[in-house]
């Protein structure tokens, strides 16, 4: 006999195929504004095949999410919505992002300022705009240092956890680099503590004699730390008095924009 065929139904074949529809008319228009910028309703309309007030009702959600602002009629994306198509990595976007940003502090102090991350118990130096100086602090991209000494260091740490934190200080012996340095893991934990309340750190030739350095910290969207900006400076020529009052706020500004450029955050120093 021959075999008969289930017949399908015409409920089946009217079912469509599973999908969000609405979805995918947003993630149409989201892609239109990361790739040619400003948009207004009829634009977003034709790119996602639909209606202007469905388009408009998108845009609208947009603006509410922060992904976008609204300029009148039209639409232009913020770093939040640049960020989604961005392929590079955490360190490659604050590397490139914060070379403008650093250039233009160091020219408004006449001194060199660097971006850091950490990498298991040191500093990375990432980033750096130099000053032109007759004698160079000696910090360079690709140059490390112990985080338990320095500002940047200090900075970092106070955005592990407890657990982590621990883990690295615990109770380790740490050179005594100069006479200034502290070395007890009670003293390093009570300081990082305190960076963490105070929101930046000063390390005062801890590292080195003659040498005083600034540290505030850079974080995401989410407010997780994420690197350290730092300015360095000769004792003789900037008093620890003039490195929190005049420095600090031209540094945590800077760290500020380079937050926005990043996450499209912008946060707000505490007061000193």
């Amino acid at each position: 006999m021959p075999v008969k065929r289930a017949r399908k139904s015409k409920t089946a074949e009217a079912r469509p195929a599973e999908g969000m529809g609405g979805l995918a008319k947003g993630l149409a228009i989201v892609e239109a504004l990361a790739t040619r910028g400003v948009q207004n309703s009829a634009d977003a309309a034709r790119a996602s095949h639909s209606t202007r007030a469905a388009a408009r009702r998108c845009l609208l959600t947009l603006v509410e999410l922060g992904y976008v602002e609204r300029i009148g009629r039209e639409f232009r994306p913020l770093p939040r919505l640049r960020n989604l198509g961005r392929g590079s990595n955490l360190r490659e976007r604050l590397i490139e992002e914060s070379r403008p940003i650093l250039a233009k502090g160091r020219d408004q102090l006449n001194e060199s300022l660097s971006l850091a991350v950490l990498d298991e118990d040191s500093v990375l130096f990432v980033a750096r705009a130099e000053a032109e100086q007759i004698i160079s602090t000696g910090v360079r991209i690709g140059a490390r240092l112990p985080a338990y000494c320095s500002a940047t260091g200090r900075v970092l740490l106070s955005g592990l956890d407890d657990k982590d934190f621990r883990t690295i200080v615990g109770k380790k012996s740490f050179a005594q680099r100069t006479a200034k340095t502290l070395t007890r893991p009670a003293d390093i934990v009570a300081e990082v503590l305190s960076v963490r309340e105070a929101g930046f750190s000063v390390s005062d030739e801890e590292i080195e004699l003659g040498m005083r350095s600034l540290a505030v910290p850079v974080r995401d969207l989410d407010g997780k730390l994420v690197a350290a900006m730092s300015v360095s400076v000769y004792s003789a020529r900037v008093s620890r008095h003039a490195l929190t009052k005049t420095l600090l706020p031209v540094v945590q500004e800077c760290a500020s924009q380079l937050e926005e450029a990043c996450f499209g955050r912008r946060s707000k120093p505490k007061h000193v």
